[in-house]
C-alpha cells in the first residue's frame, strides 16, 4: 500500500474545494492511513488536525439505519411493517399532487420505505406541522414528537413508487426511540458509540464548538473577484469563502436528535464505525454491532424500476440504494475501480463514508464546506483509495 496519491489529492482539495480536510482509512480493522490537509480555521491559519470535530450531516444516516437494524435483528420489527404500528399518526396519509390537490394515499408507509427513502416524505422543515411541534414542545422539539407532527404534512407520491431524499431517517430515529424506549442519542451511545470505543460523537454540538473545524461555504462574487481569487492561488473556486459558524441547521431544537443529519464527531472516531461495517459488523476492538448477514442486507440494492431511476445525482451513477446507503451495482457506469456492493453515503458539508466489506476496507473523510462538489471529489476519492491499496 502506498497512500502518496491520497495525500496529494487531499492537498489539492484543500487548495481548490475546501480550506481543510481529514481522512482515516482502515484495512482489516486496522488504521493504515490518516492525514489532514489545509486549515481548520482559514481566517486564523490554524492547521487541520486529527482531533478536530465536524458536523457530518447526512453521514449520520448510516449510523441511524444501523441502529434500527440492531432492533431488526432482535425480531422487534420487520421491514414491511406499517409505520403506523409504531407511530399511529401515520395510519392515514394524504398526497399533494402537482396542482396542489390533496388525495388520500392508497399505500401505507412501511419501515422499508423509511430505510429506502421511498416514503413520499419531503425534506421541508418550514411547514405548519413544524410550527405546531415547536409550540407543543415549548421549543424543545424532541425527536418522537416532531416525527408525529410531520405526519400532518402531505406526501409527494404514493409510498413505495418513487425515491426522494427526505426526512425519512429522522422518522426512523423516532421509531428506534419508540421501540427501544430510549432517547435516540442515548440508544446510539449505549449500542454503537460505547461498544466501538467512540468517545467524541454528539447530537448537540454547543458544548464542543471549541473543538470543531470552522464551517464554510462558497459565496457569490463577481467575475473580477473570482479571477483575483484564482490569481491568489485558490484554484477552481466558485466564489468567496464565507464562514457560516458552527450551528447545525438540521437540529431543530435542544431535544431533537436528528437521525438524518445530527452527528458531530472526529474523523478518527467515525472511521471506527465505518470499519466495523466493512468487516461485516465487527469493529476494530472486536465488538460486534451487526451480524454479517445484516450488513449484507444493508448493502444490497432494494430498488428497481422507477425508484432507482429517480436517483439522478451525478456522483451516484452506477449505484443502487440499499437500506440507507448507496451501493455499487454497475462498475462501468460508475467508473469505479472498486468492488461491487461498495457502499456508503455523503454529507452536506463534504463528509463521506466508504465501506468495502469484500476487501475489509473503509474510510471516513470529512471537510467543512456546505457546497462541497460531491460529484467532483467523491468518485475521485474512491478511485484514489483503490489505487493506493494496490501500489
Amino acid at each position: 500500500m502506498n497512500f502518496g496519491p491520497m495525500k496529494d489529492f487531499m492537498d489539492r482539495l484543500a487548495k481548490t474545494h475546501a480550506p481543510g480536510n481529514s481522512i482515516s482509512v482502515y484495512k482489516d480493522n486496522k488504521e493504515v492511513f490518516s492525514y489532514q490537509a489545509g486549515y481548520a480555521d482559514l481566517e486564523n491559519r490554524i492547521p487541520m488536525t486529527e482531533d478536530k470535530m465536524f458536523n457530518i450531516y447526512s453521514c449520520s444516516k448510516v449510523a441511524t439505519v444501523v441502529a434500527a437494524l440492531q432492533l431488526y435483528e432482535k425480531g422487534l420489527f420487520l421491514l414491511d411493517d406499517p409505520l403506523y404500528e409504531y407511530i399511529p399518526e401515520y395510519r392515514e396519509m394524504t398526497i399533494q399532487g402537482p396542482d396542489g390537490q390533496l388525495t388520500k394515499a392508497n399505500n401505507i408507509i412501511t419501515l422499508r420505505n423509511l430505510f429506502t427513502m421511498t416514503s413520499g416524505l419531503t425534506y421541508s422543515s418550514g411547514t405548519a406541522s413544524f410550527d405546531k411541534a415547536r409550540e407543543a414542545t415549548n421549543g424543545k422539539m424532541d425527536t418522537v414528537t416532531v416525527a408525529k407532527y410531520i405526519a400532518q404534512d402531505p406526501l409527494s407520491f404514493e409510498p413505495g413508487t418513487r425515491w426522494q431524499y427526505s426526512l425519512s431517517h429522522d422518522v426512523l430515529a423516532a421509531v428506534v426511540s419508540v421501540i427501544s424506549g430510549k432517547k435516540f442519542r442515548d440508544y446510539m451511545k449505549e449500542n454503537i458509540w460505547e461498544p466501538l470505543d467512540m468517545k467524541s460523537p454528539v447530537y448537540h454540538n454547543d458544548a464542543v464548538h471549541d473543538k470543531m473545524a470552522e464551517l464554510y461555504a462558497f459565496g457569490l462574487c463577481s467575475e473580477e473577484e473570482l479571477v483575483e481569487l484564482q490569481i491568489q492561488g485558490r484554484g477552481n473556486t466558485r466564489g468567496k469563502i464565507e464562514n457560516l459558524g458552527k450551528e447545525n441547521v438540521f437540529v431543530f431544537g435542544p431535544e431533537y436528535d436528528s437521525g438524518g443529519a445530527g452527528i458531530t464527531t472526529t474523523v478518527g472516531d467515525y472511521a471506527k464505525f465505518c470499519s466495523a461495517l466493512a468487516n461485516f459488523g465487527a469493529g476494530p476492538n472486536g465488538e460486534r454491532i451487526l451480524a454479517p448477514g445484516t450488513v449484507d442486507l444493508l448493502r444490497t440494492s432494494h430498488l428497481s424500476g422507477q425508484p432507482l431511476a429517480d436517483i439522478t445525482w451525478q456522483q451516484l451513477r452506477g449505484y443502487g440504494y440499499g437500506l440507507g446507503v448507496r451501493t455499487l451495482v454497475n462498475k462501468a457506469a460508475a467508473g469505479s475501480t472498486g468492488s461491487l456492493k461498495e457502499f456508503g453515503w455523503g454529507g452536506a458539508a463534504g463528509a463521506t463514508v466508504l465501506c468495502d466489506a469484500d476487501l475489509g476496507v473503509s474510510f471516513f473523510f470529512a471537510q467543512h464546506m456546505m457546497n462541497p462538489d460531491e460529484f467532483y471529489y467523491q468518485p475521485r476519492l474512491r478511485n484514489v483509495l483503490y489505487t493506493c491499496l494496490e501500489l
